[in-house]
């Protein structure tokens, strides 16, 4: 089922933010995210949701759009790089990705974090996607990851369709924000153990599959 757009804030201004002279959030759209309440702080992981990260990753969609697209398979990533903001659930779900993807034979190239404010961005931006990894893991609190997400856009050859995340990132206002085209292919799982995937400007999300032997 598709998540609930809230309304219209965010297409004109950043549908497309590799043509825009900065590629920060204006004040005004983050002022007028406020009468739907503020983002909620990242909540910490849950098993489940870590284990279909990992299972997402292991079996990785081909780009496209419908089942014909899922039903193709990318290649495994081998190396990925681990993003995060500064709070402590983000920091705790990067770094238990990062011990799992290791123990099962996985290199990471590099855990970067960010703040909720800057300047720019840049910076991290540039060390997120050093080194071209394969994939990309996010654990982040909404609005720093909107704001970095744009500036990755902007300025990084960064693939969002390879790009997976924790449950704090797959928040439909979060893409209305970042803009419809900034996010889109990214997917990601949630504390029950179901799926979610960035559609341009929608969030569709998938309950969890039930277990073999269990109603």
């Amino acid at each position: 089922m598709r998540s609930p757009r809230p309304t219209s804030l965010g297409d004109a201004p950043t549908a497309s933010t590799h043509l825009a002279p900065s590629p920060r959030i204006p004040q005004y759209e983050m002022d007028g995210m406020d009468a739907y309440g503020p983002f909620a702080a990242p909540a910490p992981h849950t098993d489940v949701e870590l284990a279909m990260l990992l299972a997402l990753l292991a079996a990785p969609p081909a780009p496209g759009d419908g089942d014909r697209a899922r039903r193709r398979r990318r290649t495994a990533p081998a190396t990925l790089t681990i993003g995060h903001s500064r709070d402590d659930a983000s920091v705790a779900s990067a770094t238990a990705f990062a011990e799992a993807w290791r123990a099962a034979g996985g290199t990471v190239l590099a855990l970067v974090d960010w703040p909720e404010r800057a300047a720019s961005w840049l910076r991290a931006a540039r060390r997120f996607t050093d080194g071209e990894p394969d994939a990309w893991v996010v654990a982040a609190a909404p609005l720093g990851w909107a704001q970095m997400s744009r500036r990755l856009r902007h300025s990084t050859g960064w693939d969002p369709s390879r790009t997976y995340g924790f449950a704090s990132v797959g928040d439909s206002r979060l893409v209305a924000l970042a803009g419809p085209e900034t996010l889109h292919g990214m997917r990601g799982a949630t504390p029950d153990g179901g799926t979610w995937l960035i559609d341009h400007r929608w969030v569709t999300r998938q309950p969890p599959r039930p277990t073999p032997g269990r109603t």
